[in-house]
């Protein structure tokens, strides 16, 4: 249409949009906005438009899409539901509008509102701000027109027993906790721990129902936060599986761990003895049986250029970083009480994951001895196989992979995999061979003319043979130590068990299966007792970014 046509058409629809608009608008002030805004949408739509068969029908179509627009934009402002609208209902009928009583019956009754349940809140607000009809209210929720009466009453009467009601908050209000040491057992799935506890809203959230299950109110309280914003974090965790409902409540499903000063001196203490024991006992008979010598231990980690002529070894104290941790965790298996299996408690998220996620909450000024050893930077052991090899590695405060998260490891590894066994019988790209490198996996000597020449920098035990005697021994050595180290680890059990509520005991018994197995504060104290010692060496900057990292036989 020409610019004249559309002037036109416009100026005789002004009127009718306005009364459209005052007749759905809480003001005269926002009647004149939206009935500019529908007729400038209007004129600019017509302006570029020839097709229009029945004007006002577009007419009222853009009318209808300006006013939603203006009802979810005037939500966001509110607490779910016009206040003027609906002040009547606790507003003493005799008090006039601006006393300073009402504005404050006002100002509470924002807050009631989100103590509404959210279909209570949906229907407060298209009858009371919307001006919907009831009627109209029911078919776009899909219930009955008596039910959509029924919660309009209970509304309001929530509203006025929220209104004498005396809320009080916990001390989470004012001395939020923090979540340390994020702790995943099994696979990750696509989300990392970061994604679920963004924010101290939900870390708090968890926190407050991981004794006792409360409903949304009453976390709300806990927080002295809006009832609207914990409901939509609540939703989310337990669509994930990390709380979970008990009706109209809702109970942390991991475990949230709170250990005492005591407690944590008790298994450090625990730690440095096992470790002593049987750490010093493998380091020994590794070293002096010969086993380190075998063929199928092999590693090209070197600080020198690779040489185009001589095969590049690494020195055993790199590789006693990668087999110390790998036999202290995988030795043993049958020495291992698992009267828990691990499908027994674990949980499958939406995501794919299937694991169990714990977390610990320890309090800034917690004092700890002085000799406490802490996991700085920890993370694993983590594995991934693809049927024939298996991809071990572990990340501590002594290597150096750049920003490292166990949520890359499944991704990383299994490329890892795939391009070890088809470099074993063709050669990779150059931009193979670059991704391996920057991660430490590979050195090659920097000249691509079709291939490189290479060396794998991480510890490759080349046959099942080899796997088998290296486990052996950490075996033998655990067999030899049984009864210490159950001594060791009955006490500290029961303390930690005494610790977790009642729900979460089985999940904590099950973890509690693998103390001086594939434990990580295990094979932290074993690698810390041999550099106290000094028979393990700390790596070179080169070796670091491979350190504690095989690929054996599955």
């Amino acid at each position: 249409m020409n610019r004249q046509e559309v002037e036109k058409t416009v100026t005789e629809y002004l009127k009718p949009i306005f009364g459209f608009a005052l007749k759905r608008c809480k003001s005269i002030h926002d009647a004149e906005d939206l009935s500019q805004e529908i007729a400038a949408k209007a004129f600019r739509a017509l302006l570029v438009r020839d097709d229009i068969s029945d004007m006002g029908k577009f007419i009222w179509t853009v009318a209808h899409n300006a006013l939603s627009n203006y009802y979810r934009d005037a939500a966001k402002s509110m607490v779910g539901v016009s206040i003027d609208e609906v002040a009547e209902l606790i507003a003493d009928p005799c008090s006039e509008a601006g006393t300073d009583d009402n504005r404050d019956a006002i100002r509470r009754l924002q807050s009631e509102i989100a103590y509404l349940s959210k279909l209570q809140r949906r229907i407060l607000i298209a009858y009371y701000f919307e001006n919907r009809r009831q009627a109209d209210i029911a078919r776009d929720l899909d219930i009955p027109l008596g039910t959509v009466k029924w919660h309009l009453f209970e509304a309001k009467k929530e509203l006025k027993r929220g209104m004498a009601t005396v809320r009080k908050t916990s001390e989470l209000k004012f001395n939020p906790v923090k979540f340390h040491f994020n702790c995943i057992i099994g696979s990750m799935g696509k989300k990392s721990p970061d994604e679920f506890f963004r924010s101290a809203l939900t870390q708090n959230i968890c926190y407050c129902v991981r004794n006792t299950a409360k409903t949304v109110n009453d976390i709300a309280d806990d927080l002295g936060v809006s009832p609207v914003y914990v409901e939509t974090e609540v939703e989310s965790l337990e669509e994930y599986g990390l709380l979970q409902a008990q009706k109209d409540k809702y109970i942390v499903n991991f475990i949230i761990n709170e250990p005492t000063a005591e407690l944590l001196a008790a298994q450090d203490e625990m730690y440095k003895r096992a470790a002593e024991l049987f750490a010093n006992d493998l380091y020994d008979e590794l070293t002096s049986s010969g086993i380190l010598d075998d063929p199928d231990i092999r590693c090209g980690q070197t600080d020198r250029p690779i040489s185009l002529t001589e095969s590049p070894k690494a020195d055993r104290n790199f590789i006693l970083w990668s087999l110390i941790p790998y036999i202290a965790a995988r030795s043993g298996d049958k020495l291992m009480n698992e009267h828990i299996s691990f499908e027994e408690v674990a949980t499958i998220r939406p995501d794919g994951a299937h694991n169990i996620f714990n977390t610990s909450v320890i309090p800034d000024d917690m004092v700890l001895p002085e000799d406490y050893v802490p996991m700085n930077n920890w993370c694993g052991p983590m594995w991934n196989g693809n049927g024939e090899k298996v991809f071990w590695q572990i990340d501590s405060e002594w290597s150096d992979r750049g920003k490292y998260h166990f949520y890359q490891f499944s991704g990383d590894s299994a490329r890892v995999l795939s391009l070890y066994d088809r470099e074993c019988e063709d050669r990779l790209s150059k931009d193979e061979y670059t991704w391996l490198c920057e991660r430490g996996y590979v050195k090659t000597n920097g000249d691509y003319d079709g291939f490189f020449k290479s060396a794998w920098q991480v510890v490759i035990l080349d046959s099942k043979d080899i796997r088998d005697r290296l486990l052996a021994v950490g075996e033998r050595i655990k067999m030899k130590y049984t009864d210490q180290f159950d001594a060791l680890k009955a006490p500290y059990a029961e303390a930690v068990l005494k610790s977790v509520p009642a729900h979460l005991r089985k999940t904590k018994e099950y973890e509690l299966q693998f103390v001086f197995h594939s434990d990580g504060w295990f094979l932290l104290h074993c690698i810390t007792a041999l550099l106290k010692n000094g028979k393990l060496k700390e790596p070179t900057e080169n070796q670091k970014k491979s350190l504690t990292t095989l690929i054996l036989p599955a």
